[in-house]
């Protein structure tokens, strides 16, 4: 398996906003990739805003490709997300999954 970590970043007021869009609209559109293996949202207050980071599973690099396309570590950030975040990576990391919860 493999994860792929992405990070960004909002303003307090921001914050419910854009988590509420990740779990309504954009971590359920990806369910249409085949080989998307679900998804952690990670949440924290930072100075200046809150800080979300989310680990994307994939059952192989094929999947992540056919999600993030040949270039696949470039972010993919949905315009709608865009204007709700104040900076985000412009890439994401991917991780050989090598233990998994049971």
């Amino acid at each position: 398996m493999i994860s792929r970590l992405w990070r960004g970043w909002t303003t307090f007021d921001n914050a419910d906003a854009y988590e509420e869009l990740l779990r309504t609209e954009i971590l359920p559109g990806i369910h249409r990739v085949e080989g998307y293996k679900g998804a952690y949202l990670l949440r924290r207050d930072v100075e200046g805003g809150v800080e979300f980071a989310t680990l994307t599973l994939w059952g192989s690099m094929d999947a992540v490709r056919e999600f993030a396309g040949e270039d696949f570590e470039v972010a993919v950030v949905p315009p709608e997300a865009r204007e709700l975040l104040s900076k985000f990576d412009q890439t994401s990391k991917h991780y050989e999954t090598v233990i998994e919860p049971d």
